[in-house]
């Protein structure tokens, strides 16, 4: 059976009875026909398809169904059980979810606010469909702000000699309650007994510049460099440090009349930009992960 991440508690559903496939095997002819065909044999009605193939002489092939199913907590069970034979034919890997079943999302926050308040404010506006269970920070700067929008908010200082306890304490509060862990500008590095715990469901944002800057103060770098392309990168957290597979980037010119105040507040709106667009592809799960890269169905 494959994993379905579900949140614990379903919102109101954008239709309750669609769901969403995401395949990924080597290419090979039939794959759609047989893919297709099932779910119209199991009375689904496929109301959106996207799929890429990396070569189609041997290569990969991914795509990603969106359909529609009555009843479906009793069909979509037995749908699942008997995909296995289609999915061992074709040496799939496979995951289903229900539309109706929103991400819940931990996400953790340092000092910068504005990735934080992009997440929220869409949020509260209907455009990012997930439930944000809790807001985790090693600081205690931006309770009031959570905890207006009835967020719950845990305070969980952090120590290089309190690190692995901090830890201990942020999967002890996220429990059974997220899906997705959302870094909004938190500024710890996480452990791997952390990632070991949400494989792929650790979403980082990091500035890009051309050339890269590692270390502190990089838009004083990126200034003193006089470079010309700023921008911003969202991934999937691995072991290697902001190495992960890439989910969404973007770039904005600037110049020489751009001080670093102005670099700054540039970076900062592409960084919430590409954070909230990574969050919304991940949560609509449009995301399929290979290797060290990914396959973005954008819709």
């Amino acid at each position: 059976m494959p994993h379905s991440y579900q949140s614990l508690q379903p919102g109101a559903a954008p239709a309750s009875g669609r769901a969403r496939m995401l395949i990924s095997c080597p290419d090979r002819p039939g794959i759609v026909a047989a893919v297709s065909q099932f779910l119209y044999e199991h009375g689904a009605n496929i109301v959106q398809s996207d799929q890429y193939t990396m070569d189609p002489e041997g290569g990969m092939f991914f795509i990603r169904f969106e359909f529609d199913l009555a009843d479906m907590d009793a069909q979509l069970p037995v749908l699942q059980e008997d995909f296995a034979r289609v999915a061992d034919r074709f040496e799939m890997k496979w995951h289903t979810f229900r539309a109706s079943r929103k991400k819940r999302l931990a996400i953790f926050v340092s000092k910068e606010d504005h990735c934080l308040l992009e997440l929220l404010w869409q949020w509260q506006a209907g455009d990012l469909d997930v439930e944000i269970a809790m807001v985790i920070s090693n600081h205690d700067d931006m309770r009031g702000l959570v905890e207006s929008f009835g967020i719950p908010y845990h305070h969980i200082p952090v120590t290089p000699d309190t690190k692995a306890e901090a830890e201990r304490k942020q999967l002890e509060t996220i429990g059974r309650s997220a899906d997705l862990i959302v870094l909004a500008r938190y500024m710890q590095i996480v452990s791997p007994k952390v990632i070991e715990q949400f494989p792929n469901r650790i979403i980082n944002i990091h500035h890009s510049f051309l050339p890269a800057f590692v270390g502190g103060k990089p838009y004083a770098q990126a200034y003193n460099r006089g470079v010309k392309i700023i921008g911003a990168t969202a991934h999937y957290v691995t072991e290697e440090l902001d190495g992960g597979p890439i989910i969404e980037q973007d770039v904005q010119r600037v110049s020489h009349r751009d001080d670093v105040p102005s670099l700054k507040r540039i970076g900062r709106t592409i960084e919430r930009v590409v954070l909230a667009r990574a969050v919304k592809w991940h949560a609509e799960d449009r995301i399929l992960v290979h290797q060290n890269k990914t396959v973005v169905f954008h819709g």
